[in-house]
């Protein structure tokens, strides 16, 4: 079946694109949320009439998201989940268990904008994509643990190494280089006083 998009939708096309796509597609998702139409010849010369309004809307829309997603971008939720002593999980991490966890830390999203693209079946720290807009998405943390007490120790433990490579460099620079200015500070400086050799007190001498 072709269709004509509304807009963006993730790998499939752009806003005013007709592409071909599956029937049953078309039929349970992009013509229900009005995400595309049937290209038609009716409904092309519809769109061609009304696209600078939906262009508008769409910036409109992207913009607002484009808020959001500065607030939103790397939060993280912690869900606390049973697992075996290898750490599988009993049952994978839902869309449902996101909207969930986000809405406990104050944002609202519906499970359509959630998108899971590696199944979460293991304790510890994964991410996921969160589509604010067809142009603009997010990643979310989410920390998987058995209890409050180890997802704040895993949290804890990414931050550390999120901070790693600065705390790092500060020892291997900043320590050596304050101990190399100590040891410059106690060792006599060379060019304050310079040994003459004897052709220069010779020529002193003359003079």
């Amino acid at each position: 079946m072709q269709v004509i998009l509304l807009e963006r939708v993730e790998k499939l096309g752009q806003m005013g694109q007709v592409v071909t796509v599956k029937a049953g597609y078309a039929r349970n998702f992009l013509l229900p949320k009005k995400k595309a139409l049937r290209a038609t010849k009716q409904n092309l010369g519809f769109f061609e009439d009304k696209r600078l309004e939906l262009e508008a809307s769409n910036l409109k829309r992207k913009s607002e998201a484009e808020v959001v997603a500065k607030k939103m971008d790397n939060a993280m939720i912690s869900l606390i989940r049973q697992a075996s002593e290898m750490g599988h999980l009993y049952g994978s991490v839902r869309s449902a268990d996101i909207v969930q966890g986000l809405g406990e830390v104050g944002f609202s999203v519906s499970r359509g904008q959630v998108q899971i693209d590696v199944p979460i079946k293991y304790l510890g720290m994964h991410q996921v994509r969160v589509l604010l807009h067809p142009e603009v998405s997010i990643i979310v943390n989410v920390n998987v643990a058995q209890s409050e007490e180890e997802a704040a120790v895993q949290a804890a433990a990414q931050s550390k190494a999120e901070g790693a490579p600065v705390h790092e460099a500060e020892a291997a620079f900043g320590g050596k280089e304050e101990a190399g200015s100590d040891k410059k500070k106690s060792e006599p400086s060379k060019e304050a006083n310079p040994k003459m050799n004897p052709k220069t007190k010779e020529k002193a001498s003359a003079e």
